[in-house]
């Protein structure tokens, strides 16, 4: 944290600390979400869950600072948010103190030795829901497989993605494993553009019939090869997937206009950056071409799922480990445009040239996503059914 400039934080809640919630007849839920993408996962299931006869309570809580601000956004006039704090046996204990739930919902991956073992020494059901097992992190525990087997074990349930993390699972100590589907596909309803979309690009100062490409998620150094495959006449707006790279990135592009700065761009402007938190779904909207960030780098790929779903047609590099299924499943459908870092110029001119091609190309990905949608409600009717019977 003091490496990545985050030292400054709330420091109480990271040790947890913080507001007891007063406990009333209804089930209580606690969901604990990492960080934005994991909070975006859960809408639909929250929006479940709230909107069952049982009526149950649900806590969303965030380890990171964005995912927190976005979860306040999302849950803040709906569910209590909380930080997760660290997983020191201290802080834990106060996080459950302070929260009391009925069950405990982890995100993906979100084990924690401390958490799961306190939780269950409480009587506390753990449950893995839309869980996830990437090739970097099964190859991490199977090293360490003695030292976590029991970690895995403590959860009473764990509802996967799809077979291959299932049976990862099961390779690393789980019970009960079922396959319920990917959360994310459910995650964005389909819609043709986003509230707040028009004042973005007017604010910045990007005509309305200006083409652009808009890169999320990015990744330190995937500015500099975006910028020298823009096409001509063309603009780019990006957002970096962390704060600490906006400045890196503003300094490689140009006579870049940022959105913090709120001073709009002139007629030669040709890059924007978007070093805000919550509007990327707005730039999205926005897109002529979208690109995915962290697929042509170092790291291993961003969710191409909601520029998608806003019917806009995705190019993504070959670095997608973090979301391999769900690239896969793209391209199986001609939903989207996979390509390696040295085809991204001749790729982009093609595109922006053929409004046709790119239309078809966003067909089949909502097509994609309406064939995989369904695991939040499977998800839901577990979670449920589990309040049911501690009742």
């Amino acid at each position: 944290m003091i490496l990545r400039g985050k030292v400054r934080t709330d420091w109480p809640a990271r040790l947890g600390r913080g507001e007891m919630l007063a406990r009333n007849e209804r089930p209580r839920v606690l969901i604990h979400a990492v960080s934005v993408g994991e909070v975006n996962a859960i809408r639909g299931l929250v929006d479940r869950l709230l909107n069952d006869r049982m009526k149950p309570e649900v806590v969303v809580s965030v380890t990171t600072d964005t995912g927190l601000a976005r979860a306040q956004s999302l849950y803040g006039n709906r569910c209590s948010v909380v930080r997760t704090p660290f997983d020191f046996s201290f802080a834990v204990r106060r996080w459950l103190d302070r929260v009391e739930p009925d069950l405990l919902v982890l995100v993906e991956l979100e084990l924690w030795p401390t958490m799961t073992l306190l939780a269950t020494s409480r009587g506390l059901p753990v449950v893995v829901v839309n869980g996830r097992l990437s090739d970097r992190s099964v190859k991490r525990y199977r090293r360490v497989r003695s030292l976590v087997r029991g970690m895995f074990a403590r959860a009473e349930l764990v509802l996967a993605q799809n077979r291959v993390y299932a049976d990862r699972f099961v390779e690393l100590g789980a019970g009960e494993v079922l396959v319920t589907g990917n959360m994310k596909w459910d995650s964005i309803a389909m819609r043709d553009t986003v509230m707040g979309v028009d004042q973005l690009a007017e604010e910045l100062g990007i005509p309305a019939d200006a083409p652009v490409i808009v890169a999320g998620s990015t990744e330190p150094g995937e500015e500099v090869l975006l910028r020298d495959a823009l096409p001509d006449g063309v603009r780019l707006l990006i957002a970096p997937r962390k704060p600490e790279w906006f400045a890196g990135v503003a300094a490689n592009l140009p006579h870049c206009v940022r959105r913090t700065s709120r001073v709009q761009g002139t007629a030669d402007t040709r890059f924007y950056l978007l070093d805000t938190i919550g509007e990327l779904g707005m730039a999205y909207a926005r897109a002529d071409v979208v690109v995915m960030g962290r697929s042509f780098g170092r790291l291993y790929g961003s969710d191409p799922i909601e520029p998608a779903s806003l019917g806009k047609p995705v190019v993504i590099g070959p670095r997608v480990a973090d979301f391999r299924d769900v690239v896969e499943a793209f391209v199986a459908g001609g939903g989207i445009v996979q390509i390696e870092a040295a085809d991204l110029k001749v790729t982009l001119a093609q595109l922006m040239a053929d409004r046709s091609r790119r239309s078809d190309i966003a067909e089949r990905a909502r097509a994609v996503i309406r064939a995989e949608q369904g695991g939040t409600g499977r998800t839901a009717e577990v979670l449920l059914a589990m309040l049911s019977s501690r009742a």
